[in-house]
């Protein structure tokens, strides 16, 4: 059954579920937790490939961190909680799209996220700023994808700084994530309920935490190129054919 009716089934199972338990106001940490590797389960049986490295950096500092990572597909939203919530409280900053979206959206209120519009780059940073602060001083780490919406394609250009300027200013550090995650493709309807493709596995890398520095530009050149160096590792260039 590892095919892509399986799949829609089984996650619009756990959507619906999640959902009312949302609204019941009974989804916490735990079951937000249980709910994500049920979701990396049958990601599994349906045949997706998990490679994951770097684990042991989740947990590395006692202090809240910044998870600051490349953003692909739904695949990661939906399975990092399961990976980061056993080992530390954690939330994400999200599209107002999201919160307000008919199915996802009770759920993602009920994580208490950083809600930003990707409209006005103002407002997005004041939001994450003050949000984050606030988070942070609760010991609840953040997740961040700079980029403004999922791309198959890494831009740096499109990655912007905003992660490492929250951890800059509240004095935590920075653990970057690259994900391959193009497994899980769009939906032509359901944006979040497209289609998969087994021959491409999935790779998640977190790096080892460390603390910004100066105005934070080199910083976020670092997380960059982390991306960049694993993602080129993850799709090595295909040989040309001699003439």
């Amino acid at each position: 059954l590892n095919n892509r009716l399986y799949f829609i089934y089984k996650y619009a199972i756990i959507v619906f579920i999640t959902r009312k338990q949302a609204r019941s106001g009974i989804y916490d940490d735990k079951l937000w937790a249980d709910s994500s590797y049920y979701i990396f389960r049958f990601i599994e049986k349906t045949g997706g490939m998990f490679h994951i490295t770097g684990m042991e950096n989740i947990a590395k500092t006692p202090e809240p961190v910044i998870f600051i990572g490349n953003h692909m597909s739904t695949l990661e939203t939906m399975v990092l909680p399961g990976i980061i919530a056993p080992h530390r409280l954690v939330t994400f900053v999200v599209k107002e799209s999201l919160v307000n979206h008919p199915l996802f959206g009770d759920v993602m209120k009920s994580r208490d996220p950083i809600i930003v519009g990707r409209t006005d780059p103002r407002k997005d940073l004041e939001a994450v700023m003050n949000g984050g602060m606030e988070l942070l001083s609760k010991g609840i780490s953040i997740v961040i994808f700079p980029q403004s919406t999922r791309s198959l394609e890494f831009k740096p250009e499109d990655f912007n700084s905003l992660g490492v300027k929250l951890a800059k200013k509240a004095g935590v550090k920075v653990v970057p994530i690259a994900l391959k995650t193009d497994y899980w493709g769009n939906g032509k309807i359901i944006k979040e309920i497209g289609p998969i493709d087994r021959h491409k596995p999935i790779y998640l890398k977190f790096g080892e935490p460390f603390e910004v520095s100066g105005i934070g530009k080199e910083d976020n050149q670092r997380v960059i190129d982390f991306i960049q160096e694993s993602l080129k590792i993850w799709n090595p260039p295909i040989p040309q054919k001699g003439g």
